[in-house]
């Protein structure tokens, strides 16, 4: 009932957006024939009318005729083109606003500017179908071409009282991988091959290898199975990994797809760590590796247990952590634990917006204080991938999947 209360709710939204932009569009093709005219609004119309069908069918009378991927591009598309109007509505919105105030500027003074006000109109009604329209087009490009536009990024990483023998060493960093939302194995196989190229020392994974189920693995097991690093492979879980987002048969079912992608992880050599440590150990020193489960704030699923995962770690003089959710670090980490630095993902920087030079901006930052890139408060660090992968929006605009490597360096 919930779901159902929730989807009318988009839909009045999504509706009211629609006749909004609607009065842009009227504006915008006065001056076609009447039969041009007609046309255009019928295939306006026709677009919302069929989305919603379409979205109503595949979400809510007959799911179970439809693979979850094909949904989710369903979904994605409707996104894309609501998101593209709501644009342009905020644009027409804006231009609204500051009309209202300069007519009633011009009634309080008497001073009417004859003949401008139809001009002022055609100007925000083609200035909001222009912005919808290439927003649009970005979008749709960042489907094309965003979507596996993998960038490598080399940060270097300074730790206190780093043991002589791991200077120098490299860490290549996977998060967010969601196997189940991939369209293009030949690309993905690309990213893995540009990680290969770095020849990492150690790969950690940061979690999310899959949407909601394990097999969504089984077309890309073939592909991250090649992730190799001669000193091994770290992994661990994130929220999506649990199956909490589809609704199972029985609890049984649920805990069998959560094992089953365990023993995944195994079959591809990756060490998955479940509120473990591990060392690594080079010239008779170490180097202490740390994973929980999924930890997150704001509703995020809390399965991880940082005391037992950091048993037995007093030895090591540095330690790392595997921690999907980069709400953890602030919560449990930073100023409570001697974690030397942390590896997140999770935020994906939501796929959408904009990093320049040393600027960087996106959505996102209203939730996440850090969401991408790396965070240092005194001695402790947080790095926060960006993700392999894509949920949801199947593509990336502005903030591109990346393959970090890390290279270890003495303080």
């Amino acid at each position: 009932m919930n779901r159902i209360f929730f989807l009318g709710v988009v839909v009045l939204i999504f509706l009211a957006v629609d006749y909004y932009f609607f009065q842009a569009v009227k504006v915008g093709i006065r001056g076609l024939s009447d039969s041009a005219q007609r046309w255009i609004k019928i295939i306006y119309w026709s677009i919302p009318v069929l989305s919603l069908l379409i979205s109503f069918g595949a979400m809510v009378l007959y799911p179970e005729y439809l693979s979850a991927k094909v949904r989710n591009l369903m979904v994605a598309s409707v996104f894309i083109i609501y998101i593209s109007k709501i644009m342009g509505a905020a644009f027409l919105l804006i231009g609204d606003i500051v009309n209202m105030f300069r007519n009633i500027g011009q009634k309080i003074t008497g001073n009417v500017e004859p003949g401008n006000s139809i001009t002022r109109g055609e100007f925000l009604a083609k200035g909001a179908m222009a912005v919808g329209g290439a927003h649009l087009g970005i979008m749709a490009y960042g489907i094309i071409s965003g979507a596996h536009d993998y960038r490598v990024k080399k940060v270097p990483l300074y730790l206190k009282n780093l043991p002589k023998s791991f200077e120098g060493m490299t860490i290549a960093q996977l998060s967010d991988i969601h196997s189940g939302s991939f369209y293009n194995k030949t690309a993905v196989q690309g990213g893995v091959d540009m990680l290969l190229a770095q020849k990492p020392d150690v790969v950690f994974f940061t979690g999310d290898l899959v949407n909601n189920e394990a097999k969504e693995l089984n077309d890309y097991f073939d592909v991250f199975k090649k992730v190799k690093a001669p000193l091994g492979v770290y992994s661990t879980l994130g929220n999506h990994d649990y199956g909490d987002y589809i609704p199972w048969d029985n609890e049984e079912k649920k805990a069998k797809n959560l094992e089953t992608l365990i023993a995944g992880h195994r079959q591809m050599g990756w060490d998955i760590l479940l509120d473990e440590n591990r060392s690594i150990k080079l010239g008779g020193e170490q180097l202490g590796i740390v994973g929980i489960q999924n930890w997150g704030m704001g509703g995020f699923k809390k399965k991880g247990d940082l005391k037992k995962a950091l048993v037995g770690t007093e030895e090591y003089s540095n330690k790392l952590l595997l921690s999907h959710d980069p709400s953890h670090w602030r919560s449990q980490v930073l100023g409570k634990t001697d974690i030397d630095a942390a590896f997140a993902g999770h935020t994906h920087g939501m796929q959408y917006g904009i990093e320049i030079g040393g600027f960087q901006w996106s959505p996102v930052q209203f939730r996440y204080k850090e969401w991408a890139g790396l965070y240092k408060e005194n001695d402790q660090q947080l790095y926060v991938n960006r993700g392999f992968g894509f949920l949801g929006y199947p593509g990336r605009v502005g903030i591109l999947p990346e393959i970090t490597v890390f290279e270890l360096k003495r303080a």
